[in-house]
Order: structure tokens, then sequence, then C-alpha cells
């Protein structure tokens, strides 16, 4: 269905008048869910499909106990509105975290490397019974990387670290929580610093490996090296997070080029972002 400014007005006034009138924006972005901004402090977010309003569920579930724990901000949940006639599904109102998505501002600060791995040591810590496994932290198999072929030809440079990954030993620690989708667009950037994370629908438990990744694909060279100090791994939990991170920057390429050939989900400001990302996967060999 289409979901209007209009339909969440009537949602709001509908279930929460006490926000009705506060100024609503829609914000663009997003796959699963639009997101509006509701005055200065607030989000609604709406599922698009019933997928994500169960992916909700997880977030609303354990988003406030972590958010707690977590140095940066988060946009814990305040409210969730019910299902109705007007709409068939759950739908959150959160905090609003400022500042703009690392596809728009990148991350520039060194002291962002250390940020990251405050961030993340806090977060991974091991999962609470209910904290659902994740998918995305399963065994990495060889074909995975064939996914982005009919957007972008991997080359055999980024084939390798794939398969290097593939051939590193899988984690053998308690599952710990992971956030999985550490993508640009779910980075919150404040003028060059790491400023905020957002998007926890999937989280999950499983291998820390999926978050590290995100040293390579976000950070640059002074701020990487700041991260690598102040999160201590051993070797096969880099080489798979180094492939981790050679999926994610296929990725990003791949929604870049979906957009520019104007495909739904495509995402044509992503290039610039996906071309660096590559670039630090490749380049980026060793701690």
């Amino acid at each position: 269905m289409e979901i209007t400014d209009d339909l969440v007005r009537s949602l709001l006034r509908d279930q929460f008048p006490d926000l009705a009138e506060l100024p609503l924006r829609e914000v663009i972005g997003g796959w699963g869910n639009q997101m509006w901004r509701l005055g200065d402090e607030l989000a609604v977010r709406m599922p698009r499909q019933p997928g994500a309003a169960v992916l909700q569920e997880v977030e609303y579930r354990w988003l406030p106990t972590l958010a707690d724990l977590l140095p940066l901000p988060v946009p814990r949940p305040v409210r969730r509105g019910v299902p109705s006639e007007r709409f068939p599904n759950h739908w959150l109102i959160t905090q609003w975290v400022p500042g703009e998505p690392a596809d728009r501002e990148f991350i520039t600060a060194d002291e962002s490397g250390t940020t990251l791995a405050t961030f993340l040591r806090a977060l991974h810590q091991p999962a609470p019974d209910g904290v659902p496994a994740s998918y995305r932290t399963g065994p990495l198999q060889l074909s995975h990387i064939d996914h982005f072929a009919a957007s972008i030809a991997p080359g055999d440079d980024v084939r390798e670290i794939w398969a290097d990954a593939v051939a590193a030993p899988a984690w053998d620690g308690p599952p710990v929580v992971v956030h999985t989708d550490l993508h640009p667009a779910n980075i919150v950037v404040a003028d060059g610093r790491l400023a905020g994370v957002i998007d926890f629908e999937d989280l999950g438990s499983g291998d820390p490996a999926i978050d590290i990744s995100t040293a390579w694909v976000l950070l640059p060279d002074g701020a990487a090296k700041r991260f690598f100090e102040s999160y201590p791994m051993d070797d096969a939990t880099f080489r798979r997070a180094r492939g981790h991170a050679a999926m994610k920057a296929l990725f990003v390429l791949a929604m870049a080029v979906n957009g520019e050939r104007g495909l739904p989900g495509g995402k044509p400001t992503w290039r610039a972002a996906g071309e660096l990302a590559l670039e630090r996967v490749v380049g980026r060999s060793t701690r």
C-alpha cells in the first residue's frame, strides 16, 4: 500500500495524539521501511512489507536494553503503533539520531576508528537468550560472491580475498550480539566523525567478523589503524572480516549500478562510497 504523509498523520492522531501535531517530513532512503522525521527528536518508521514488520519486533524487543550499554546514539524505540484498519502492521516511533548517513558524508576523523572499536566492543557481548541467530554470520561459501555478478563483476583480487575468508577457521567463541548490517546508509556522521548507528532490524547473534568488516568499508587509513589497535582479534577473525568487507563493498557498488540503471532499490549516490570501500579492501591486507 502507498504510505503517505496524510496516512502517517492520521495514525498519529488515532494512536498518539500528543505527538500528532509535530512537524512531519519524509526522509528519503531505506528498503524495508519508509521513515519520517517527527519534530526535532523523533522518527516514524513504517514497514513497507510484512517482512519488515517482523524485523521491527527484534529491534523493539532488544534495542532499549542495548541502548543503555552502547557509547553512541542509536534509534531507541519510544512508542509502538498497532495494526489498524488504516495500516495492517505494527510501526515504530524512535529517537532521531542527528547527522548524515555515511553514503552522503564520509568519515574523515582518525578518532572515529577508536569510536567504532569502542562501540563494537560494547555491542559484541555474549548474546542473551532470545536474541535470534543471524543467518548472515553462518558458514561462508565460495558461491556467495557470484550473487553480485549481474551488477558488477568481482575482480580476481576480490575473489582471492573472499576465498581466503572462506578458508579461514570458523568462529569458535560464544555467539555475540551483532548488528550485521553496518553499510554506509546505517552509519551516521557529523563533522567527519562517527556520530551514531541506526537500523538494528537485522540484529542477531553470531560471529563478530560481520561487524568488524565495517573498518574497511568506512574508515580511512588513519582511523582504520586506530580501530585495529583498539579491537584485538585473532588472524582467522581478521580474514573472515576482510572477506565480509569485500562482499559489503560489492553490495554498495551493486546498489550504485542498479540506481544508475534506474532499477528499483538502486542507490545512484553510492558509487563513491563503494569504490572507496573496494580500494580499502584490496589495499589493506594487514592490520
